[in-house]
């Protein structure tokens, strides 16, 4: 079995199990103190099948299929098998998010599958996004859609956020509220936030999520400006 890291457009071949990421580990991702020494593990179990496993104390990874057809949390002390040929990791370190895939080179593609709802609309389950709603989420996670994917991305603040589409903190903080309420109601866990880390959190997921949804990709970016350019005027 051969696995293998794709981070930031450099490619790590996973030479031993078990395998750990961190600040201090056998892949060093960053010397961010946020980070975990070592954060998560690449091993095989009992049966050969290859795993990854949180072995940090605070912080939780989002994985997902290149697709985004699967997501899931890996919290601390949990275990996930990877199943798929490349599977998306996600988590937050302090105020910086970081992507990374691991490859998987006996896991034949999925097959493509047709979506029947596809009309050129986004929407989050049955919810479609309306205009400001995509703009609030764009206004996030615009750093990483740009930086695209296996990097470090800002999470902004609210007043950076807001700022950046020509808003008021008051009706930026509404409208995140509405669109983390919607999703949580889909069963989207970690959008619920209140003032300082939480919300930083909540914003974090948020920008997992519809990154590994594709609920919103760089080419929507354009809309960012075409707001801003319309509330100066």
């Amino acid at each position: 079995m051969q696995l293998e890291i794709d981070f930031c457009g450099e490619a790590i071949a996973v030479d031993r199990l078990p395998f750990t990421i961190g600040r201090d580990a056998d892949f060093v991702i960053d010397d961010n103190p946020y980070l975990h020494r070592r954060f998560l593990q690449l091993f095989v179990d009992g049966n050969g099948v290859p795993m990854i496993g949180n072995t940090g104390s605070q912080l939780v990874a989002t994985l997902s299929d290149a697709d985004g057809r699967m997501e899931a949390m890996l919290g601390p002390g949990a275990v996930m098998p990877i199943v798929h040929a490349d599977t998306l990791v996600r988590f937050q370190a302090g105020s910086t998010q970081y992507e990374f895939v691991v490859e998987r080179a006996d896991v034949g593609e999925l097959p493509e599958l047709a979506d029947p709802d596809d009309d050129g609309t986004a929407t989050m389950g049955r919810i479609e996004l309306t205009r400001d709603q995509k703009l609030l989420v764009l206004s996030i996670a615009e750093s990483a859609l740009r930086v695209g994917s296996n990097a470090a991305a800002h999470i902004p603040t609210t007043a950076e956020a807001a700022r950046r589409i020509g808003w008021k903190t008051t009706k930026y903080n509404r409208k995140l509220d509405n669109v983390c309420e919607k999703l949580a109601r889909l069963g989207i866990r970690g959008l619920h936030g209140d003032s300082g880390s939480h919300a930083s959190n909540r914003k974090a997921r948020l920008v997992e999520y519809v990154l590994s949804s594709r609920i919103v990709t760089r080419d929507d970016l354009w809309l960012l400006d075409d707001e801003l350019t319309s509330t100066e005027s």
